[in-house]
């Protein structure tokens, strides 16, 4: 994985996708693993510190995840479904994960 496939796929800013995350809709979406947070909302909580991290500062578990975000990304913009998707929780899912597909 480059950091250009993570840029590719996280087509939102640090403050945009902070400020999506506080919004009801962020937390309405994704799977729960038992607890209040999805892990698409957890996972958008870490994009934004990296996003506001120097390249050089990354550690190994920060390109892991950077990883995991861009496969993420790669495998639901594929499952795009069907009509106007701008108010559907497979937007609002990918938005969790840094990516908003009506960009």
């Amino acid at each position: 994985m480059t950091l250009d496939s993570f840029t590719e796929a996280v087509n939102m800013t640090a403050s945009e996708l902070e400020k999506w995350l506080g919004t009801d809709r962020s937390r309405d979406v994704g799977q729960k693993n038992g607890g209040r947070e999805s892990t698409g909302h957890a996972s958008g909580r870490r994009i934004v510190k990296l996003l506001r991290t120097r390249k050089d500062d990354l550690s190994d578990s920060d390109l892991a995840h950077m990883r995991k975000v861009t496969g993420y990304v790669r495998r639901h913009v594929a499952q795009r479904p069907e009509g106007n998707v701008s108010d559907t929780p497979w937007r609002y899912s990918l938005m969790n994960w840094g990516h908003d597909p009506a960009k």
